[in-house]
């Protein structure tokens, strides 16, 4: 690497804005090489009793729906919720055109409440967190 007056320090409290602004740069950098523009988040909540109950909450882009939260209150759990809140999501991704919802779980989570959604596992990443399994997830939106 040439001298100049670049330095790399270490930083571990980077700001959600400072977070959002190098997901920005990610992002054109990747919208220039494939041409694609249409990248838009997509998120439901749920309130009981005037509280948060649960929530999902991704981004489309690409033609698919990538679903990073899923969250329901535990005393709520086993109810519908989550599955109404996923419902949601899912059919407004179809809405805009997406033909697949990717998401990552551990074995820990909720692996098993996918499946009844209708996801079929596409990869295991075994000791992602040391000693568990992450499992990725995609489902297809054709009706």
């Amino acid at each position: 690497m040439p001298e100049c007056d670049i330095r790399c320090e270490p930083r571990h409290d980077l700001t959600p804005n400072e977070i959002d602004q190098i997901e920005d740069h990610l992002y054109q950098h990747t919208a220039e090489r494939l041409g694609r523009r249409d990248a838009q988040g997509l998120g439901f909540v749920a309130h009981h009793r005037g509280e948060l109950a649960g929530a999902v909450a991704g981004f489309t882009w690409g033609g698919i729906y990538d679903l990073k939260q899923v969250w329901v209150r535990e005393d709520l759990r086993g109810q519908g919720l989550g599955s109404a809140l996923m419902r949601s999501a899912m059919a407004e991704a179809r809405l805009r055109g997406c033909a697949y919802v990717f998401l990552a779980t551990q074995d820990f989570q909720a692996p098993d409440f996918y499946r009844r959604l209708g996801f079929e596992l596409v990869a295991e990443v075994p000791d992602k967190p040391l000693g568990h399994t992450e499992f990725v997830f995609r489902r297809s939106l054709a009706d």
